[in-house]
Formats: C-alpha cells, sequence, structure tokens
C-alpha cells in the first residue's frame, strides 16, 4: 500500500538535543553549539529519535509525557510526523498520537492521520485504525479515497474481507469518491480469498458506474480467478481486455503464464510467452522464471535449461528466484554437473536462493550421483553465502562419507558439527542413518568418548535412539572404560530405552577384563533385571573372577541365580564354590545350594565334600553336611560314613559320633564293626556307658539279624 500513500517519512535535517543541556559555564558562550558527552560529537541524536527511545524504554506515565514536555517545548508537524513514524512499536505510536492531540499539544493533520492508520494497519490493530478514521471528520479533517483504500488493504491483509468489502460499501455512503484505486483495492482483496464472483459483480458495478479499467484491474481480476481454478474467466477477461483496447503488458503475461503453469498446462503457457514477444512486449526475469517453473513441474528440465541459457544470452539476470527454480529440477532430472555448475555461478555472484532446503537436495542429489566432492562442494557454499549450515545437511555428508569408507573425512565434518554445537539450533536435524554410523565408526576404533560428545548433543534435542545408546555401552566397554558404559545404561534406564544383551555382556566383559569382579556383579544384575540371558560362559567368568578375588558368598549367589535360570553347567566350578562355602563355615548357605541343585536334578559330589572337610578338620560342617545326606537318602559311600566317623572320634566329638552312628545303623550303612568298637571304648572312656551299652546291644542285634538271615539262605539253597 505504499504507492497509495502520498505522503511518505520526510528527510529531514538533524534535530539537535544540544539545548537541552546546561548553558551556565563561562567556557562555552553558545551553550547550542555544546556536544553531548553520551553521544558521538558527529552525530547528535535526534529529538525524534530521543522519544521513540524513552518510550521504549520506559512505562507510559505522566512522569514520561512530562519528560518529554521538558524536552520539546512545541511540537511541530515535522516532529509529530517522525516520532510516529521511528517509534519501535504500534503501541508506542498510538499512545503518543493521542497523548499530543488530547494535551492540546498538537492538531493531528491528514498526514498524521495516514501515518497511524497504516502503521496500525501493518500490527492488525484494526479497531483502532477504523475508529481514527471514523473520527477524522469531527476534528476537521476531511477523508480522502486513500485512507479508505488503506483500511481496505489492511483488513484484507489480514483476512477480514467482510470488513473490507463494508468499507468499500461505506464509501459510497459517506459521499467518499470511489475511483478505480478503490475497486482495484477491493479486487485484489476478494480474489485472494476466492470470491471471484463478487469479483465479477463488483466489476460490472464499476463499468455501470462509468468507471474505467485499467491494465493493472485486468491483471488482478485475471490472477484472482486462477487461484479459484476458473480458467475460462481468466481467458474471457484477457480477450475482453484487448477488445477495450486496453494493452496487456508484461505483467498480464506473466499472470497469463503462471496460472496455466498451476493448471499445468505448459504448452498454453508456451503461446503466451510467445504472444508477448510477438507483440514486442518484452519478458523480463520474471516470465522467464515462472515459464522454468512451469517446464520444471512437468519434468521438462532440458527445457527449463534451456530457457534458463536463452534468458542470460539476452543479458536478463536470473535472480534467487531464478536459481531456486531451477535447481530443485535439475536434481529431480538428475543433471548434477550442470547443478553443480549453476550452483559455482551463484557463488560467483553471491546470490543465495530464498529457499535453503534446496541444499540438502543438492547435498543429498549429488551424493546419490557418486560425486562427493560436489557435495561437499555445497556445504562449502553455503558458507561463503551466509547461508546457516544445519545438522542435516552435514548429517547427509557424514552419512555418505561412512558408507564410501572415506571415515577420516566424515571424522572432520562431525569436529566441525560438534565444535560450532551447530545440532543445538538446527531446524533440519541429523538423521539416525548419519549419526548411528559415524558413532558404530567410533565405537569401534577407539573414539567413543567423541561419539559421546556428538550424542549428548542429540540427547539435548530429544533423541533417544536405542542402537546410538547400545553402541556407545559397547565402545566404552571395549576401550576399559567400563564405568563410562554403565552410565550410559543408567540414562537409558531413567529414560526408558531399551538395550540389547550384547551391550550388556560387554560391560560384564569389561570390568572382568579390569579385574573387577564385584563391578562385574552389579553388571550382570542388571542385565538380569532388564530381561537379558547372560549365557553359562558369561556365568562361569563372573564366578571365577569372584572365587579368583575370594567373594565365595557372591560367587554362590551368582551360581545360584544360574540354576534357577535353568543352565545346568559347569558341576566342577560349582563343587569348588560349594567346598569353600562349608570350609568358611557358610554350612547353612552350602546346603542351601545343594538343595537347589538336587530339585534342579543335578547330583553333587557329597562324598567329596565329605572327604574334603574331613581332611581339612571341618569335622561339624562334614556331621551336618553327612546328616543333610543322610535325611534326603543321598547316595553317599560307605567309606565316607567311616571317615567322617573317625574325624568325629578322633577330634573327640563321641557323642557326635555316636548320634550319627546310630543313623547310619538305622540305614544300614554300617559294616565293618571295627570303627565301631572304637567308639564304644572312647565313650566308656568318657563315662558314657550307657551309650557305649546301647550301641553294643545294637551291634549284637544287627549280627544276629545278620545271622538269621545267613542260614535262612543256606536252608533255602539247600533245598
Amino acid at each position: 500500500m505504499a504507492s497509495l500513500c502520498r505522503f511518505k517519512p520526510k528527510k529531514l535535517s538533524p534535530r539537535s538535543t544540544s539545548f537541552f543541556y546546561s548553558s551556565e559555564s563561562p567556557n562555552n558562550p553558545d551553550p547550542r553549539t555544546r556536544i553531548p558527552t553520551t553521544h558521538n560529537p558527529k552525530t547528535p541524536e535526534k529529538v525524534e529519535d530521543l522519544i521513540c527511545r524513552m518510550m521504549s524504554t520506559r512505562v507510559w506515565t505522566t512522569r514520561l509525557q512530562n519528560s518529554i514536555r521538558n524536552l520539546v517545548p512545541s511540537f511541530d508537524h515535522e516532529l509529530v510526523y517522525n516520532v510516529l513514524h521511528n517509534a519501535k512499536n504500534s503501541e508506542h505510536a498510538l499512545q503518543f498520537f493521542r497523548w499530543v492531540e488530547r494535551s492540546g499539544l498538537f492538531r493531528h493533520d491528514r498526514e498524521t492521520h495516514f501515518k497511524i492508520i497504516q502503521i496500525l494497519g501493518r500490527s492488525e490493530k484494526l479497531n483502532h485504525a477504523r475508529c481514527i478514521l471514523l473520527d477524522m471528520p469531527n476534528k476537521g479533517v476531511d477523508w480522502d479515497e486513500d485512507l479508505w483504500v488503506l483500511m481496505i488493504d489492511s483488513y484484507g491483509k489480514a483476512g477480514i474481507v467482510q470488513e473490507s468489502v463494508k468499507l468499500f460499501q461505506k464509501m459510497e455512503e459517506l459521499g467518499v469518491e470511489r475511483t478505480v484505486k478503490s475497486y482495484n483495492a477491493l479486487f485484489n482483496v476478494i480474489t485472494r480469498r476466492g470470491r471471484y464472483m463478487m469479483a465479477k459483480r463488483y466489476f460490472n458495478k464499476m463499468v455501470n458506474e462509468g468507471i474505467e479499467p485499467t491494465t493493472h484491474t485486468y491483471n488482478l481480476l485475471i490472477w484472482g480467478f486462477f487461484l479459484s481454478s476458473k480458467l475460462d474467466t481468466a481467458i474471457r477477461f484477457f480477450e475482453a481486455m484487448k477488445s477495450r483496447e486496453i494493452n496487456p503488458d508484461v505483467v498480464t503475461y506473466n499472470t497469463m503464464i503462471n496460472g496455466y503453469n498451476r493448471a499445468k498446462k505448459i504448452e498454453e503457457a508456451e503461446k503466451y510467452f510467445v504472444e508477448m514477444k510477438a507483440r514486442n512486449i518484452e519478458p523480463n526475469v520474471i516470465s522467464y522464471t515462472t515459464l522454468i517453473k512451469g517446464y520444471s513441474l512437468v519434468g521438462r528440465v532440458d527445457d527449463a535449461l534451456r530457457l534458463f541459457e536463452e534468458m542470460k544470452s539476452f543479458g536478463i539476470k536470473p535472480n534467487a528466484i531464478t536459481y531456486s527454480t531451477l535447481l530443485p529440477s535439475l536434481c529431480e532430472g538428475r543433471k548434477m554437473s550442470e547443478a553443480r555448475m549453476i550452483l559455482k555461478e551463484m557463488e560467483e555472484k553471491y546470490i543465495a536462493p530464498k529457499d535453503n532446503s534446496l541444499f540438502i537436495r543438492l547435498i543429498s542429489g549429488q551424493c546419490e550421483a557418486g560425486d562427493l566432492d560436489a557435495a561437499a562442494d555445497v556445504l562449502k557454499a553455503m558458507i561463503r553465502l551466509s547461508v546457516p549450515t544445519e545438522a542435516g545437511h552435514y548429517g547427509v555428508l557424514i552419512e555418505n562419507f561412512c558408507k564410501a569408507g572415506v571415515y577420516d573425512r566424515a571424522v572432520k565434518l562431525l569436529d566441525k558439527l560438534i565444535e560450532k554445537e551447530i545440532i543445538l539450533s538446527s531446524s533440519l536435524p541429523m538423521e539416525p542413518s548419519a549419526y548411528n554410523l559415524i558413532i558404530d565408526y567410533l565405537c569401534n576404533n577407539g573414539q567413543t568418548s567423541k561419539a559421546e560428545t556428538l550424542f549428548r548433543q542429540l540427547m539435548k534435542i530429544g533423541i533417544q535412539d536405542p542402537v546410538a545408546f547400545n553402541n556407545l555401552v559397547c565402545g566404552h566397554s571395549r576401550e576399559e572404560a567400563p564405568d563410562s558404559a554403565f552410565e550410559i545404561l543408567k540414562i537409558m534406564g531413567r529414560r526408558k530405552v531399551l538395550s540389547d544383551g550384547i551391550a550388556h555382556k560387554s560391560l560384564v566383559e569389561s570390568y572382568l577384563k579390569k579385574g573387577e569382579p564385584a563391578d562385574a556383579k552389579a553388571a550382570l544384575d542388571n542385565m538380569l533385571e532388564q530381561g537379558h540371558e547372560p549365557d553359562s560362559l558369561l556365568y562361569r567368568s563372573v564366578m571365577e573372577s569372584l572365587m579368583g578375588d575370594g567373594r565365595v558368598q557372591t560367587a554362590s549367589r551368582v551360581m545360584k541365580i544360574m540354576l534357577e535360570k535353568g543352565v545346568k553347567e559347569h558341576m566342577d566350578l560349582i563343587s569348588t564354590i560349594l567346598e569353600a562355602l562349608l570350609m568358611r563355615g557358610h554350612v547353612e548357605e552350602g546346603l542351601g545350594r545343594i538343595e537347589l541343585l538336587l530339585h534342579s536334578g543335578l547330583s553333587p559330589d557329597i562324598d567329596g565334600l565329605l572327604s574334603a572337610l574331613c581332611d581339612k578338620g571341618k569335622t561339624a560342617a562334614a556331621l551336618k553336611l553327612l546328616d543333610f545326606g543322610l535325611e534326603r537318602d543321598c547316595t553317599i559311600d560307605f567309606s565316607s560314613y567311616d571317615k567322617v566317623l573317625d574325624s568325629l572320634v578322633a577330634a573327640g566329638k563321641t557323642l557326635n559320633a555316636y548320634s550319627m552312628l546310630c543313623k547310619m545303623m538305622e540305614k544300614g550303612g554300617v559294616k565293618d564293626h571295627k570303627s565301631c568298637e572304637e567308639l564304644i571304648k572312647s565313650l566308656n572312656q568318657e563315662g558314657n556307658t550307657k551309650q557305649a551299652d546301647i550301641l553294643r546291644r545294637m551291634i549284637i542285634g544287627k549280627d544276629t539279624t545278620l545271622d538269621s538271615k545267613k542260614a535262612k539262605k543256606k536252608t533255602a539253597v539247600a533245598t
């Protein structure tokens, strides 16, 4: 709407604030020449700028108003207009506009009204603007068409079409003259909102009122009909335009070409391009760019490229939109060498495209064509053109460098990405296929710390990729930094990211390599908590490490877990753990583990355990173990019984031996009475004659029973 405004901000002579400073200095005869120490001597601050700065830094109060009045002795048109124009925002401008009027400091004229309506319209404070417009006659200021056109356009830009129409109608009610300018403003609003039928009605009304349409009128209407997909209507108006002897201009033809492009009728667009040349209307950069876009839409890349070269041969310089239109079609047409040349041309002319997403297509296209150097050059061109490089651009390059095995170049790009923290400020994110490849490479080549730095930046923007997490765990584990790996697993647990069994296994093995069996056991527990099943060898490795560190009970707990999980291997190691438990006095725990073995269908070597205990003089433990075996009818060798008895007798535990022997005899587990005789002798010597007598009777009764059985057997044989 700038073209509708007859008044523009004036280039006024600098208005100095030097009078604001004191003139009492004897060395300064002319105070107006004194230069404030707070400002650049060459450019003293203008009064209007000072007022705008005061309004932007202080609350609008009576105190601020008084400060402004003290600063400015009188308000003239030039000052008020420039303050409105330079105000930091529309609210400041509105407050100042109302204050100077209500305070009687200034009487607003047509220009200041236009300026405040323009400001309020741009900020969509349309009710305030409308009230100011309608109140102008009450202040003695006459309306003109430009003021109403400004309001119609402001409502249209805000999408409130009906209000624009009402204002247009109100002009007639209030006697404001309407010319083609008003109608054009209305057509501009309603056609862009698809009100093509309304546009036709108002066009007929305009003609009936004797207002002649202009080329601009037809341009607006034709484009509006194309927007509503009313091609026939657009053509009719184009022909009617020529029949009224209103010559189409380059804008008209550009509109026709663009309209047919939207309908993908490129042949029709070509006809109007040819017709324009035939009428000696020189196509401009918009004409060529529009037709290039049409060719691109239908996949005619060669024609688009030909037209691009033609426009340059005629001395028409492509602009940023031209390049942004052509380059994507070259990428889609796999013409990457041409795309590279055009990008170089843009770089030389320092023309950056309007759409930055174009660069990701260029990088991807060059990578797909196998030209990684050209892809890297795209990134360099972005930097030279001051186009923000984003994580997605680096990601495509890093991914393709990794796939091509050029890891050193990928790592260099990654270093820049991490150093500048581009990931944290990018709207175009790095894809998982990119960061997972480089993280995997770094973790397998001793650079897990760098991989973690990258991924921690990714986590800050909400990425929780399980593949990357697990790779980091494995990488730290391989580099014998299990604490760092365990920390990653903890983060995964807090964020509920799924871990895999391989990562957990690598962590356990890493702790084992470092000789930290307790931490290995904690890592194994964590593995089980996450629902992963260790293999039997991992159980064995942890148990052996714990045993080597003297952590028998911890190894016993691992053994218990292993058995409960159904792993029935490594009986040699199990026997070693059981023996160590019993030897160290953890008898109840050892018996519990034997009980678990029996329930699991396994047969522990009780004879071997009894023998070892007796050899080491652990008679109490041997006694409990033997008692446990007798109660559960375990298969125990007779020699083991005798060895336990001998150990008990030798240790002077005759009563314990007596009790155990009684149980053995009840089970029929005594055949050699030599040990019994020695026990009877010991019992008598200790005064336990009663027990000795009972034991002798048991032996005699046992012998009688045996003799009777033998006689019966001999009789049966003789018979």
